[in-house]
């Protein structure tokens, strides 16, 4: 038996007999690196950063390009860093598992330090500002969910959180950008040294919107007199303060009870998953899948780590853009949309099981490789076919990516119009391309029609994921009985011309019609969704090469 806070350098034999690979680093001179010249901070310090940017510094590490960890500050739960990150003394398990059910195990002992970044904490605050006033500090990174930038209410108009911090200034701030713009005011005030903030949260032009949000902080700081003109011109210059953005793709869901079961059969005995009082779920152990890929703009105005050789593609903003719109618009989430509408009509609770259905997996190569490759963005740095090669046979089939049909589906009117209506679009604009030729997008939002009727394929009411449209949406269909002859357009017209869904009308690019057809075939009667889908595949389906 092993534990995570063995000693891994003289009792390596230990942690092989359990699998599991060890640094050839010492720890303890790693966190005394930290200590004196801190060169990274991440905010965030759940999972996806455990298992993909503290490996990321573990490879850097060990091949002697990084001389110090990484500052874990956490911004959400203190709990994470009292009985995960103390209680383990910085270190991490990274399971990832694959696909054919085998796992690959490492201790990562790249976090040097890790704080709860509160002013409730102020041992943890006044370290954090010590952090930034240090000219070595390079790069700040962040995992912190794309509502951790935000400000704003749905109308607009600034949240009281953000009022109060910029009506009570830098010295209390409670939210977490106005936190980080204290910090970057600190730095200011210290010598001024350039840092590049890097979002790293999965959602386009990250870094633009951190930006934002940093200014709308520091105008509001600057308009009441806390802070002068030449803060906002420092955090303006981008050879001072920059905000390159990122393009990060890496599925790493909550601990796995499956995970933590073979992890307790291996010998390892921190197998236990702990529920924190803020209910964040995580554990000594992370487990994530073995396709990865994270692309960032190079702008460090104070040096960087060389990210490159941990398999980071570092580039320019274009090309950056480029590998996003692929993955949105084309070869990912299209596909994750699809298996979303279909699996929540067909009661299916898990991606991975749809991966075990031949009709879904044929309709998924239909969308990604005959409809959407031949107008993808091609970011040269990653082959499009490629990434949906390793997306149908590795990334959805892993059976410890307990992912599921009903998560995905949220929100999905706000996801239509970059998933399917760029394609669209796409075939619109091209030389030499037909939009009304596609039938596996248009067989698809008619399904989403059908799930919008809140009634499965075997004729039973389900409660649909939410949606900021959904009651709307509902009054269109929500009246149509299965197996009733029913005025299809009647009832669909009004959202197919709804370009703010689509991104154009659908009948104007010869698409509204088709849609209505197959949603038509969809109200049949019980069964009518799989029947539609067989005989669509029977039909239209081209070989996939």
């Amino acid at each position: 038996m092993v534990k995570l806070n063995d000693d891994y350098l003289n009792n390596k034999a230990a942690f092989e007999q359990a699998g599991i690979k060890v640094p050839t680093y010492d720890q303890a001179k790693i966190k005394q690196a930290t200590a004196d010249h801190p060169r990274w901070v991440h905010f965030g310090g759940g999972n996806l950063f455990r298992a993909f940017h503290a490996a990321i510094a573990n490879t850097l590490i060990e091949k002697g390009e990084l001389d110090s960890g990484v500052v874990v500050a956490e911004t959400y739960d203190d709990g994470v860093v009292k009985d995960i990150y103390n209680a383990y003394n910085n270190r991490i398990l990274r399971v990832v598992t694959k696909a054919d059910g085998n796992f690959d195990k490492e201790l990562i002992a790249s976090v040097g330090e890790a704080h709860f970044f509160s002013p409730t904490d102020q041992a943890g605050w006044d370290r954090m500002f010590e952090i930034f006033k240090n000219p070595s500090l390079q790069v700040v990174t962040f995992s912190i969910t794309e509502k951790g930038y935000n400000l704003r209410t749905v109308d607009g108009a600034l949240n009281d959180l953000t009022k109060a911090d910029i009506a009570n200034g830098p010295e209390k701030p409670k939210g977490n950008m106005a936190g980080l713009v204290s910090l970057l005011l600190a730095r200011y005030q210290n010598g001024k040294t350039p840092l590049a903030l890097l979002s790293t949260d999965n959602f386009s032009q990250n870094g633009d919107r951190l930006k934002d949000s940093v200014l709308t902080i520091a105008k509001g700081w600057k308009d009441n007199g806390f802070v002068d003109d030449a803060f906002l011109a420092y955090l303006q210059d981008p050879k001072q303060i920059s905000f390159p953005i990122s393009m990060i793709d890496r599925i790493t869901p909550n601990p796995a009870e499956a995970v933590s079961d073979k992890l307790k059969d291996s010998g390892f005995e921190d197998y236990q998953i702990v529920h924190t009082a803020r209910h964040t779920n995580i554990a000594p152990f992370t487990n994530t899948e073995e396709v990865h890929y994270l692309v960032i703009q190079d702008e460090f105005p104070n040096g960087r780590p060389k990210f490159e050789d941990a398999g980071v593609i570092v580039t320019d903003r274009d090309t950056v853009n480029d590998a996003d719109q692929m993955k949105v618009t084309t070869c990912l989430n299209p596909l994750h949309t699809a298996l979303a509408i279909f699996g929540s009509v067909l009661g299916f609770t898990a991606i991975s099981k749809e991966l075990q259905d031949k009709d879904l997996v044929a309709l998924i190569k239909q969308i990604g490789y005959v409809e959407g490759l031949p107008v993808v963005t091609d970011p040269k740095v990653i082959n499009p076919k490629d990434f949906i090669d390793q997306l149908v046979n590795k990334r959805l089939p892993n059976p410890y990516i307990p992912d599921t049909p009903q998560r995905i589906a949220t929100d999905t009117s706000q996801k239509i119009p970059v998933r399917y209506g760029e394609t669209i679009k796409q075939y619109v604009a091209r030389d030499g391309f037909d939009p009304s030729t596609l039938e596996f997008i248009p067989l698809t939002i008619a399904a989403w029609f059908r799930y919008l009727m809140a009634v499965n394929d075997e004729g039973q009411a389900f409660e649909p994921s939410p949606d900021p449209m959904m009651d709307d949406l509902k009054k269109y269909v929500g009246d149509i009985k299965l197996g009733e002859d029913t005025d299809v357009h009647a009832h669909l017209k009004d959202i197919l011309t709804n370009t703010s869904i689509f991104g154009q009308d659908l009948y104007a690019v010869g698409l509204g019609t088709k849609v209505e057809g197959y949603f038509k075939q969809m109200i049949a009667g019980k069964g009518a969704i799989v029947a539609t889908l067989e005989k669509a595949l029977k039909d239209h389906a081209k070989t996939v090469a």
